[in-house]
């Protein structure tokens, strides 16, 4: 009759040949198991730790947009990639002149590139290629100093446009191409996500603030 004996020299032998494995082998088979529990819950700390910083920053602080069409050209371009400041405008009102980024009032799932030209409680008139600011104190009026358009524009008329409280009067750099209030009217101050603070892409152009223009951007009207 065969027999199976276990060798006294390897006491486990058999145990072995069944699937099992030795106390040394466990030993080390916990050890591994062990670390990459521990290299799991390491990597799941500091996931949460990132979003924990990251979610409040994008959400508040800032975030990246993609530029999409030319209604800021030549100032921005399609396809620049731009860091958005948030903060700011949390802190104080848009400022003539700055370039911004918003929900588009009639599709708020879509995002918009432009200027500010008209504050609360101004009233905006467009006269050939000057834009005409009558301030909110209706004690005088301006014509805007716009650096940033070409000259070669089409002329154009525009009617006049008051806004009311919170409200702002928007275009676009490139006049002729862009959908701004001139099209669809005021923009709400609760549509404004905030304003551009560095362009990132293409490398070539890398900027702080860019679109801000060092010029004065009101001129006394001529009588």
């Amino acid at each position: 009759m065969d027999e199976t004996k276990s060798d006294p020299q390897f006491p486990n032998a058999k145990a072995a040949a069944h699937g099992n494995t030795s106390p040394q082998q466990n030993s080390s088979d916990e050890k591994d198991s062990g670390g990459i529990a521990i290299f799991l819950k390491d990597i799941a700390r500091y996931t949460i730790v990132a979003l924990l910083i990251i979610v409040p920053l994008r959400a508040y602080v800032a975030q990246p947009f993609y530029v999409v069409g030319s209604s800021m050209a030549p100032t921005f371009n399609s396809g620049e990639y731009l860091i958005i400041d948030e903060l700011s405008y949390q802190l104080r009102d848009p400022r003539r002149g700055e370039v911004i980024i918003f929900r588009f009032p009639k599709q708020p799932s879509l995002y918009f590139i432009k200027r500010v030209i008209g504050l609360p409680g101004e009233t905006v008139e467009i006269r050939g290629n000057t834009v005409f600011v009558h301030a909110a104190d209706g004690m005088h009026e301006f014509a805007l100093n716009e650096p940033y358009v070409a000259p070669e524009h089409q002329r154009t008329d525009y009617s006049v446009t008051v806004l009311g409280k919170d409200e702002y009067f928007v275009m676009g750099d490139n006049r002729e191409a862009s959908l701004d209030s001139r099209a669809w009217g005021p923009l709400p101050r609760e549509y404004i996500v905030g304003r551009v603070l560095v362009r990132l892409f293409p490398v070539t152009r890398i900027d702080w603030m860019p679109g801000v223009s060092s010029e004065n951007q009101e001129t006394p009207k001529e009588h």
